[in-house]
């Protein structure tokens, strides 16, 4: 469905993105009660396959609903927030055992701006531990299954999202990204996935003296390419030098003869897998069908020895002080963590304050690759993860800390060069491969250049639609049954 497709005759809520069902809203077709009994029943109907619910609160939703104030681009539209993201009043769990019964005393400036836009939370979506790993199959709340696949991984961290999305729980959900978040489990369910640029939204709860706060981001995966960029509109800071425009300005000015450089290695050196390097071919095609220019590059390269170490000590870092904030002085602390957890909070307790200063400066240079490469040509695209969806279990907790901080790395091979830059990010899911599983398409621009990302994403929404193939999934008979 592209931005100025509004006739939802027929369609039963589930085919449904956000923008359509507060247009039902809006002109009367509908109530905020209507969308939240479809969602909630969709939720209880299709978690007990899929898993990716933290915990819902139907009666509070309800609650919610009853009290919505008038206004708001997504007004009455059911969503669901990661469990990383406090909300006043509903558990805040973080993946973690350690956080088991916590509630959120309050929120943030980010989450009022998604009350305001209208949102009805009704529920948290499963995460790894603290946001850590790259598959959502965390001890407390076990593994969040794939809606292509259930014998497969959603990615992570935002997996419980990215599948609820994918699966049609509700139209779009919360997620946050730090070296590609969003953007994996994205690419992993077949659904858009955006990384707005550093400074863009409002803070989400993180401290900004938090070693990791210039890399972390909250957005949404949506089904569709304007229920992203009305929601980072909603969440959008004050004062911008280039506030974002309005979804249908976005999908109304198409670009035109844009330069895109492409590249197949990740910035370790690394190819994808066979399928997915398939999957980038057809995206350059597909690019070039609509008048594009596109140019083979060479691709952000980071020098795996230095700027791995530097980013595993600063995930190790903010691990130590999340740990030491959310839990002093617990004794039974370190029992209730995952292993990987424990590994890199015990390394990042004995990290000295110049060796974290040492690790920024890494990252921040870091961060030139992306913007090098970006000379001379308008945006970069590559592949957004180098495999497709991996069975469960090949990389869950309990697995040696080594092989998962390989995973992690090999995971964010093509994202991480946008967050450690600050620039925007999108993940497109523009092609199935012959096993039957999604394949993401991966752009990136300059800092402030969100816009031109959206106005290309409606583009090719346009020329290869991915909706109908998510309308069907959701439709499975398999789904229907569980």
């Amino acid at each position: 469905m592209n931005a100025d497709q509004t006739d939802t005759t027929d369609l039963p809520l589930v085919d449904l993105d956000a923008t359509a069902q507060a247009e039902m809203v809006s002109t009367g077709a509908a109530v905020p009660m209507d969308l939240l009994t479809a969602a909630i029943t969709r939720c209880e109907a299709l978690n007990l396959a899929l898993n990716a619910l933290a915990s819902l609160d139907a009666d509070a939703a309800r609650r919610r609903v009853e009290a919505l104030a008038p206004g708001g681009a997504f007004h009455g539209v059911p969503t669901l927030l990661k469990d990383l993201l406090a909300w006043p009043g509903l558990p805040i769990g973080l993946g973690s055992r350690l956080m088991a019964g916590q509630v959120a005393p309050q929120g943030s400036a980010y989450t009022e701006a998604l009350e305001a836009a209208g949102l009805v939370v009704l529920g948290k979506t499963t995460t790894s531990e603290f946001g850590l790993l790259g598959t959502t199959e965390p001890l407390a709340t076990g593994p969040t299954r794939n809606p292509w696949d259930l014998s497969r991984s959603t990615g992570g961290s935002s997996g419980g999202a990215a599948a609820a999305v994918a699966a049609g729980m509700v139209p779009v959900a919360h997620g946050s990204d730090g070296g590609g978040s969003i953007r994996g489990p994205a690419a992993l369910c077949g659904v858009f996935g955006f990384k707005p640029g550093r400074g863009r939204t409002w803070p989400a709860g993180i401290p900004p003296e938090a070693p990791l706060a210039g890399i972390l981001s909250d957005h949404c995966l949506s089904r569709t390419v304007r229920d992203s960029a009305t929601w980072l509109r909603a969440t959008e800071a004050q004062g911008l030098p280039a506030p974002l425009p309005e979804a249908s300005a976005l999908a109304g000015d198409p670009p035109a003869g844009l330069r895109i450089g492409w590249f197949a290695r990740d910035c370790f050196g690394e190819l994808p897998e066979p399928e997915v390097l398939a999957g980038l071919e057809r995206t350059v095609a597909l690019c070039q069908s609509l008048g594009h220019q596109l140019v083979p590059v060479e691709g952000p390269r980071l020098d795996r020895a230095l700027a791995g170490e530097a980013m595993f000590d600063l995930m190790a870092a903010t691990t130590a002080g999340m740990i030491e904030m959310l839990a002093p002085g617990r004794e039974d602390a370190a029992g209730l963590l995952e292993p990987y957890t424990r590994w890199l909070a015990d390394h990042g307790r004995g990290l000295a304050p110049p060796r974290i200063g040492e690790a920024m400066q890494v990252i921040a240079a870091s961060g030139a690759a992306l913007t090098d490469c970006l000379d001379g040509v308008d945006l970069l695209l590559s592949p957004t993860i180098p495999f497709t969806a991996f069975p469960l279990g090949a990389f869950a907790p309990g697995t040696a800390n080594e092989v998962l901080r390989a995973h992690f790395e090999r995971s964010a091979g093509y994202t991480a060069p946008a967050s450690l830059a600050g620039c925007p990010a999108m993940s497109v899911p523009l092609h199935v491969g012959p096993s039957g599983l999604p394949v993401g398409s991966h752009f990136s621009a300059r800092a402030g250049d969100d816009a031109l990302l959206f106005r290309l994403a409606f583009q090719l929404e346009r020329a290869a639609p991915w909706l109908p193939r998510l309308q069907a999934l959701s439709q499975r008979p398999a789904w229907r049954k569980s």
